[in-house]
Order: structure tokens, then C-alpha cells, then sequence
């Protein structure tokens, strides 16, 4: 039963912008933290960013730092991954995930609901 529904994934070329969406099915998850990871192949699953329950706490990867931004909308009950300057290193299958705690883990084992995953690909 998924919960959880990425979208707004593609293939880009090298220095542009995809947002990514993360929104939930069959039930709400207004007062989780969410974050997302992704997944090259060949390689672990990594976090890329996270947001607490309420927005005041935000957390990311020193190799998207300036250049992804994570936030929520409420009232949808949804979080965006807005990544702008892409590279070919950004490529990867990109997961959103929940948990509930009052913090920003960045360990994949805190978290409980995992959506399915969409493709980013950058093209050099």
C-alpha cells in the first residue's frame, strides 16, 4: 500500500532545475518529518535533505548545499525537493520518506513510510 507519492522527476541537462514533489495516499502525515533520499546505482542509499514536522528545522547534504531547497506546504500535506544547478552526480533514484520524531534524522533506518522513488537523470 504505498503512502507516499513522488513525482516531478526527469531527465535534464546539466545546470537546471527540477522540482520534486512528495505527497501522501491514503492518509496524512502532517506531523512527521520528512526527508528525501536518493540512490545511484552501485551505490548505498543517501540523504539528501530533511524537514521536521512543523518546517523550523532543515537539514542537507553538504553535496546540495545552496544549491536544493526543502520546504512543506501544510495545508497539502506536501514537501518539495526544489534542486536547481544540477549535475550528472545528481542522477539518481530519488525516495521521500517519513518519521516521527521531533527532529531532522538523517540515518534511512529512523524512517517508517517510504514512497516509490522517481528518476532524476542529468545529461552532461
Amino acid at each position: 500500500q504505498v503512502q507516499l507519492v513522488e513525482s516531478g522527476g526527469g531527465l535534464v541537462q546539466a545546470g537546471g532545475s527540477l522540482r520534486l514533489s512528495c505527497a501522501p495516499s491514503g492518509r496524512t502525515f502532517s506531523s512527521y518529518g520528512r526527508g528525501w533520499f536518493r540512490q545511484a546505482p552501485g551505490k548505498d542509499r543517501e540523504i539528501v535533505a530533511a524537514i521536521s514536522w512543523n518546517g523550523a528545522y532543515t537539514y542537507y547534504a553538504d553535496s546540495v548545499k545552496g544549491r536544493f531547497t526543502i520546504s512543506r506546504d501544510v495545508a497539502k500535506d506536501t514537501v518539495y525537493l526544489q534542486m536547481n544547478s544540477l549535475k550528472p552526480e545528481d542522477t539518481a533514484v530519488y525516495y521521500c520518506a517519513a518519521q516521527r520524531t521531533t527532529l531532522v534524522p538523517t540515518s534511512s533506518t529512523v524512517y517508517n513510510y517510504w514512497g516509490q522513488g522517481t528518476q532524476v537523470t542529468v545529461s552532461s
